[in-house]
């Protein structure tokens, strides 16, 4: 019975009539969620925590680049995911997900690259190197960037949903690309030191505001895409009833 209720829920929630209200209704509970966990972790990574044995205080940096890191890619797979439900079922929610996402996911790389750097220079004494992580990083933002570029230069936006999705699922395969690029070759990046087998190799007084961060940085998402999402669905569902209705109600 909760499998099948879930199934409803969701499919109601992918109609867009249904996303729109429901995305109204969250937008002001995820930007005060956003506003109150980037605060506390602003506070405990560049006040509360203390600073690396090695690195100093330029570690700090750490807190914005690797939840910027971690965003640009998991908004790429949210992106691909979303694109490849619009082309399979052809679900118009999932268009305006995958393009709303998109702008979304190509700041939060160019951050990456702008943050990597200032933080590389210190430590590896160069602002870039041409290395498996940062390169592939970098064909990651030309990604989004191509995603974007294609769909706008098609007017009609069926076919450009179209011709995006597949950008988007041909290039999801530089995503375990970047992931695993550090054991892959050798880089000047560390390896991996949360999501490794056994513990964290990071003490937790850094840890913990490192992911409360990323907890920010992913409500910040979460609240960005949704504020993308609501004008891109009356924008393709103008035609409709129900947006001539709210368009009426608005005067």
């Amino acid at each position: 019975m909760l499998w099948v209720s879930l199934r409803r829920w969701f499919h109601k929630l992918a109609s867009p009539p249904c996303f729109y209200a429901a995305a109204g209704r969250w937008i002001p509970w995820l930007g005060l969620a956003t506003a109150i966990v980037l605060s506390v972790g602003l506070f405990w990574g560049l006040v509360i925590a203390p600073p690396d044995r090695y690195q100093g205080e330029s570690m700090r940096i750490m807190y914005i680049h690797v939840p910027a890191a971690w965003l640009s890619l998991f908004i790429y797979v949210v992106m691909a995911v979303a694109a490849a439900v619009g082309l399979v079922w052809r679900l118009r929610l999932a268009e305006v997900m995958a393009a709303s996402s998109a702008p979304l996911g190509a700041w939060f790389t160019f951050l990456a690259l702008v943050s990597g750097s200032l933080w590389g220079k210190p430590m590896w004494g160069t602002w870039w190197v041409w290395d498996a992580r940062l390169t592939s990083e970098l064909i990651l933002l030309f990604l989004y960037l191509g995603f974007i570029a294609l769909q706008s230069a098609i007017p009609d936006r069926q076919s450009g949903a179209r011709a995006g999705a597949v950008l988007a699922l041909v290039g999801v395969v530089n995503i375990p690309i970047i992931h695993f690029s550090v054991e892959w070759w050798n880089t000047l990046h560390q390896p991996s030191s949360i999501l490794r087998m056994g513990k964290p190799a990071i003490h937790p007084s850094i840890l913990w505001p490192l992911l409360v961060m990323a907890l920010a940085f992913t409500l910040y998402y979460m609240t960005a895409v949704l504020l993308r999402a609501r004008p891109e669905i009356l924008e393709r569902e103008k035609n409709t009833a129900w947006v001539q209705a709210i368009v009426m109600e608005r005067g």
